[in-house]
């Protein structure tokens, strides 16, 4: 078996795996048929090293658009380039009304970042601009196939990352929340910090769970939605990732995504306060 992460980059695709730490979950497979949706998911232990993954081969060869997990490196360029000046930063609502009603209405990155907004991180990449959003994305290789290759921006500037144009593989989402945890993506620590803040969703006595969401449509018209993440129990993360597509266009990716995740996790032992 080839590597999974074959140095794909210096600066994003940095955790690697090889055979002896890898286990493949094909119970996990359930999940993905009672909700009718083909997918993988990916959880790694940071303490041992060890990848707990459903389908291998769409986890590590597969890309897809990255939707709106794309605002964690939009959040980062924004905040380093000064184009948000912070996560109490308003962009104020342009009276377009759409259908997700938290959207109608002036909001603040935390805000955006949280409720998912496009419109405002569509208008945080206008104001970065093509070029500097180049330059970070080379820095970051963020959507690069090879060691070789890199993304180049050839549509929109606001729309480049809903279009299938880029495209992301689950172990390369993984591998940038991982070096956004710790701190080691090539931005202002603070900046690091304001992102994973907004990221985390749920704090309770026995986990943290942080995560961005995506959603968007691959060029079949098919549903896709992405969570990707960490949880962490007693001070100790693991990295998580999972990806789903359905054929209906109009499927409820809010709540099954969101379910998926958590019953995979409640399976593997996370949310009880027993890891």
């Amino acid at each position: 078996m080839k590597s999974i992460f074959s140095c794909l980059g210096a600066i994003v695709f940095l955790v690697s795996c090889s055979p002896n730490n890898v286990d493949i979950d094909n119970s996990l497979k359930k999940y993905f048929d009672e909700n009718k949706v083909n997918g993988c998911f990916a959880l790694m232990d940071n303490g041992t090293g060890k990848f707990t993954i459903y389908n291998l081969s769409r986890y590590r060869d597969s890309s897809y658009l990255p939707a709106s997990t794309f605002k964690i490196v939009n959040s980062l360029i924004g905040l380093q380039t000064g184009k948000i000046t912070n996560d109490s930063m308003v962009i104020k609502w342009d009276g377009v009304v759409r259908r997700v009603a938290d959207w109608n209405k002036d909001l603040t990155m935390y805000e955006a970042f949280r409720v998912s907004a496009v419109p405002y991180y569509q208008e945080v990449a206008r104001r970065i601009g093509k070029d500097t959003m180049q330059l970070w994305l080379d820095s970051l290789r963020y959507g690069a196939k090879s060691e070789k290759e890199k993304f180049v921006i050839r549509s929109a500037i606001d729309s480049f990352w809903l279009d299938n144009t880029l495209k992301m593989t689950p172990d390369q989402e993984l591998g940038l929340v991982k070096q956004l945890y710790f701190d080691q993506l090539p931005f202002f620590k603070s900046h690091q910090e304001t992102v994973k803040n907004a990221m985390l969703f749920e704090d309770s006595i026995n986990y943290r769970l942080g995560y961005k969401t995506g959603w968007g449509f691959t060029e079949q018209g098919h549903a896709l939605g992405w969570i990707v993440g960490w949880i962490e129990e007693n001070k100790h993360p693991y990295f998580f990732v999972l990806n789903i597509e359905s054929p209906e266009h109009d499927f409820d990716m809010w709540t099954v995504r969101m379910k998926m995740l958590k019953d995979i996790l409640k399976q593997l032992g996370f949310m009880q306060g027993r890891m």
